[in-house]
């Protein structure tokens, strides 16, 4: 019977290996992309719902917002009035495979999601000629803003929360062999992060009142991770272009997103990229208890990216987080830090 057992197993997954991870197809466009109150139309006929902040006089600077994994633009209802009340637009859109846009929990492909913020970022410059344009990218959308920025110049700048820069390259062997089997033999597998004990945030209401919304996906298709991850590896591999200034902010209590890899890509990252280490911070910076500082940092330097951040944390934060390092990989770090 054990024989069996492992003949059932190894048969099950050679028959498995033969399925494909679910990606949502291309559809040929058909008409010019366009911008309306709450929902952007994409070439494709696509409808992404849209949310705008608008400040009441004037425009200083547009930030179009990326939220992150299985989240949607809701994400952003604190730092879109924050920052209007400073004279700056914020735009948020629900990303393919996200909150109310098509064929939520489906994986859209890292091409389509850079895609869609070229086309957004373009809309976004007809309407607001002459104002700056800056990308806020949370997890996955710092991911996403990376990969964008890397290709093409449509924005002034970036300002990345919590990057998901976890590339393969700088994930253990096992759980990246781990994932690729699964994706290849259950594609369809639902998992969630229930029992896993990682905790987002330490605003502890905002974590229910996700759990209770509809719209915020519980639980996430295998083929979803392993497309994340291959978001991931275009990030981590996507050097900022010279000359486009990048405000990279990072709690020092992310459970999501390891300090490893974030080490490894600031590393690599040049002079242009100015970085934050919250103390006190966790992976949703933005809506953590400590949110205000956060908010108030990135309102400083969407105004002056040279200017002093209130916070002051940006004081030697590669050093704090990372330690002395080799290669950006850190060996020695405060012992506050995870």
């Amino acid at each position: 019977m054990r024989r069996g057992a492992w003949f059932a197993i190894v048969m099950a997954l050679g028959l498995g290996g033969c399925a494909t991870p679910l990606v949502q197809p291309r559809m040929e466009s058909m008409n010019p992309p366009r911008i309306e109150a709450t929902r952007v139309i994409a070439a494709d006929g696509a409808v992404l719902p849209l949310s705008a902040w608008p400040p009441a006089q004037g425009c200083r600077a547009v930030v179009l917002a990326l939220h992150g994994f299985n989240d949607y633009r809701r994400a952003f209802e604190s730092v879109g009035p924050f920052l209007a009340e400073r004279g700056i637009a914020v735009y948020a859109y629900d990303q393919r495979g996200f909150g109310a846009a098509p064929r939520p929990g489906i994986w859209p492909g890292s091409t389509q999601l850079v895609g869609d913020v070229a086309m957004v970022a373009s809309l976004l410059r007809a309407r607001h000629p002459g104002c700056p344009l800056y990308l806020l990218g949370e997890s996955m959308g710092g991911a996403v803003a990376l990969s964008a920025l890397a290709e093409t110049a449509i924005a002034d700048g970036a300002v990345l929360v919590a990057p998901a820069v976890w590339g393969r390259s700088v994930m253990n062997p096992l759980p990246r062999a781990a994932l690729w089997l699964a994706a290849h033999t259950w594609p369809g597998l639902r998992l969630s992060g229930q029992g896993l004990g990682i905790i987002a945030s330490d605003n502890e209401p905002m974590l229910r009142a996700l759990h209770e919304d509809p719209l915020v996906i519980k639980e996430t298709r295998v083929d979803a991770l392993w497309g994340l991850s291959n978001l991931m590896d275009r990030a981590f591999a996507s050097a900022p272009r010279p000359g486009v200034p990048i405000l990279m902010l990072y709690g020092a209590r992310d459970e999501i997103i390891p300090r490893r890899p974030t080490c490894r890509f600031l590393a690599t990252a040049g002079d242009d990229v100015r970085f934050v280490l919250y103390p006190a911070g966790y992976h949703m910076l933005t809506r953590d208890l400590g949110a205000a500082e956060v908010l108030a940092d990135i309102a400083a330097w969407l105004a002056d990216a040279d200017a002093h951040l209130p916070s002051g944390y940006d004081t030697d934060g590669r050093h704090r987080l990372c330690g002395t390092h080799r290669g950006g990989v850190p060996h020695r770090v405060s012992g506050q830090l995870r």
